[in-house]
């Protein structure tokens, strides 16, 4: 009976949000990626697929959506792939399409951390399942870090983490080095958890505290969204929404959407008192990149803006909709 019950609801669900969407990577040495890249690209064009893969020698990253049957497909080719047969995949729903593109890109890096001769293959942090993550980060001898780009970390972390408040990911091997100097001249000797949206950026930031002497270095695994969807809400330490790279923006406990929208302009999520600000007009800027605009870029942008509600309203897509974030930085 219960297992009746159970598929009842899944078929529910499956009804009310027929997009089924895959967060997925893979560390693997692809000795190849620019042979690789036609083969992926067609699977997921055959199958209706939208959303970024990016390939790169040292392996595979990113978020992709269609119906079931069509994930699957593509999911079954990169399974196929040097190394990828047991590939981490982090799954949601959603109601409607969350991407508008589809995309192979060819990368230097999966998630660009500029540390060219870092091998995350070679030796990662202590992966510690979500019901255990709680645990280590109530110890307080445990140094928290949240290894998100600032923009990230506004709109929620996990309680007591620590922000490095950088702008790329790039930034963080210097950030790292400055905050273990700070730490070791108070005579600690740290024990660093670490914590990213789906772990592909604590693969690396782990290796690299530990190829830097750091010998305690943890890491969620399956990252802030694998923590959301299995630890009940009512245990949970994490305070906000985690942004997401696609149309989305923001997801909360048990993966479901959030309340933050994106300013179409700089790609940062917006809460709804943002949105109130004098700065902000839809697709055209938002208060913490009017500054980084200039009139004439805002002007494009709103033109931009007028020309996707036209089509809109025509039942069609404008073909210079801005693409989505790649999820590597």
């Amino acid at each position: 009976m219960q297992s009746a019950r159970r598929d009842a609801r899944a078929r529910a669900v499956m009804t009310a949000l027929p997009i089924r969407i895959a967060a997925l990577y893979q560390f693997a040495r692809l000795d190849d990626p620019v042979a690789i890249k036609p083969g992926l690209q067609a699977s997921m064009e055959s199958n209706g697929v939208r959303g970024t893969l990016l390939l790169a020698r040292e392996g595979i990253n990113g978020t992709i959506a269609g119906s079931d049957d069509a994930i699957e497909a593509v999911l079954d080719h990169v399974r196929t792939l040097p190394g990828c047969a047991m590939i981490e995949v982090k799954e949601s729903r959603a109601a409607t399409m969350p991407f508008h593109r589809t995309k192979v890109r060819l990368k230097k890096e999966i998630v660009t951390m500029g540390q060219p001769d870092l091998d995350p293959l070679a030796g990662v942090g202590t992966y510690v399942a979500p019901e255990d993550w709680n645990a280590l980060i109530s110890d307080p001898d445990t140094i928290l870090i949240d290894t998100r780009n600032d923009y990230e970390v506004q709109i929620g972390t996990f309680a007591g983490a620590i922000d490095p408040e950088t702008r790329s990911f790039r930034e963080f091997p210097d950030w790292f080095r400055a905050k273990r100097d700070e730490i070791e001249a108070e005579g600690r000797s740290p024990r660093i958890a670490m914590f990213c949206t789906g772990g592909i950026r604590c693969e690396k930031s782990t290796a690299f505290a530990r190829a830097e002497g750091v010998k305690e270095v943890f890491h969620l695994k399956g990252g802030i969204l694998n923590y959301l969807e299995h630890v009940p809400e009512a245990e949970s330490l994490w305070q906000g929404e985690c942004f997401v790279f696609d149309e989305r923006v923001s997801v909360g406990h048990g993966l479901k959407p959030g309340d933050h929208a994106l300013c179409r302009a700089c790609r940062r999520p917006l809460s709804a008192e943002d949105m109130t600000h004098e700065h902000f007009e839809e697709g055209v800027s938002c208060h913490r990149c009017w500054d980084e605009r200039t009139g004439d870029q805002r002007a494009r942008y709103a033109e931009r803006q007028r020309q996707e509600m036209l089509a809109e309203a025509r039942g069609a897509e404008h073909v210079g909709r801005r693409e989505e974030a790649d999820t590597d930085d």
